[in-house]
């Protein structure tokens, strides 16, 4: 057995809501405690500007996680905090500090912090890229995200897209690949009824889910229109959108209205909390995910937590994690492809096969490899 190790994470994390980045940070703090090492979340203070966050409020109102200890120290735009937090951060000689990366913007922030926490000599710095390239392109991102690399000492990243994208920035740095981990901490599956009870939902009706933080890269305008398909019609079906939304909601509405569809989808667009991502899973029959760019989805992973097959877009490690036909369908970001496989997955009852596989599928996606791959990254860098 290993002697414990003083880790820390530094991205978001409680009390701001950070989505699936700060649920990720939470949880990877949680495997390493139960493996007995020491754990401090650096978080931020200030995460974005107001005028650069979509969303209404940065900030939960839920009850904060328990036994984790989160510092919240970091001003994402204040050169000076970064040099003040990065010394206090180097002073703990940590032996691994895991930064997330997963925004260009982020990258002189976090860049100048480990710049900061390596003259420590003692801490390897590890970071875990959910993207190098982002979805919305900006001038100056690849000069940001140089930036960031140049100092750490090797990156895990969680599709194979990500991992080519690094070769792009520095072919040498040492790198892991590993899947995102399964997000087990949403609460226990309730039966569909109960779900649907609680959410106020008719249960004589199947229904569509399209979960998460609305973008324009995440496609739900594919899938209104695939919605729209005279063969869906014919069957009691409706579509849930569940999640903010973090770019224009009109031109989403209007096609919800061009196609008569307002009394078949079912636009739930406030934040999701934790304490209720369990019951629109379990309401649903099929998760629907179709982007038109992806690297990985953490949606995915809660889907296989709760035994939901999905239908998701044949982009960045969608289709590495959901095996065509086996857990779900692999389709090209279309409206008819879309629109055909749910409608294959209704009309031969594909719920039981998809449902018995993804038992088995999701057993690859532990905490357990996370750790397991950043230690094999730690003994290429030593």
């Amino acid at each position: 057995m290993r002697n414990p190790r003083k880790v820390i994470i530094v991205g978001s994390a409680y009390p701001l809501r950070g989505g699936g980045i700060a649920t990720f940070n939470e949880r990877l703090a949680k495997a390493y405690q139960d493996n007995g090492d020491h754990v401090i979340i650096y978080n931020f203070k200030l995460q974005y500007p107001g005028f650069l966050f979509p969303g209404k409020t940065q900030y939960s109102d839920e009850e904060p996680p328990e036994g984790l200890l989160i510092k919240t120290r970091i001003n994402s735009i204040n050169p000076l905090n970064w040099l003040r937090v990065g010394k206090e951060i180097r002073e703990h000689n940590a032996d691994l500090v895991i930064m997330r990366y997963w925004l260009p913007f982020m990258g002189p922030c976090l860049g100048t912090l480990a710049r900061k926490i390596k003259k420590n000599r003692v801490s390897r710095i590890i970071a875990i890229t959910d993207n190098v390239i982002p979805h919305e392109k900006r001038p100056g991102d690849k000069m940001l995200t140089r930036y960031f690399l140049k100092p750490v000492d090797g990156c895990v990243a969680m599709s194979r897209s990500v991992l080519n994208d690094l070769d792009r920035f520095d072919k040498k740095k040492p790198r892991e690949l590993c899947f995102h981990p399964l997000y087990d901490n949403f609460g226990d599956p309730v039966p569909r009824d109960v779900a649907l009870e609680r959410l106020g939902m008719e249960k004589d009706w199947h229904y569509l889910l399209f979960f998460g933080f609305v973008r324009d890269y995440k496609g739900l305008d594919l899938l209104l229109e695939a919605f729209a398909d005279s063969r869906l019609r014919q069957l009691r079906l409706k579509l849930i959108v569940a999640g903010e939304f973090y770019t224009d909601p009109q031109p989403y509405h209007e096609i919800v209205k061009k196609h008569g569809l307002t009394g078949r989808v079912i636009m739930d667009n406030a934040f999701i909390p934790n304490n209720e991502v369990y019951m629109y899973f379990c309401a649903s029959d099929l998760v629907v995910q179709p982007y038109k760019e992806a690297t990985q989805s953490g949606v995915t992973q809660v889907a296989y937590h709760f035994d939901k097959p999905m239908v998701v877009s044949n982009v960045g490690a969608l289709p590495e994690m959901v095996p065509h036909n086996k857990v779900g369908y692999v389709v090209n970001p279309g409206v008819r492809e879309i629109a055909g496989a749910i409608l294959d997955y209704f009309k031969n009852n594909k719920m039981q096969m998809f449902e018995a596989n993804i038992k088995e599928e999701k057993k690859k996606y532990s905490w357990e490899n996370m750790i397991s791959a950043i230690d094999a990254l730690i003994q290429k860098i030593n």
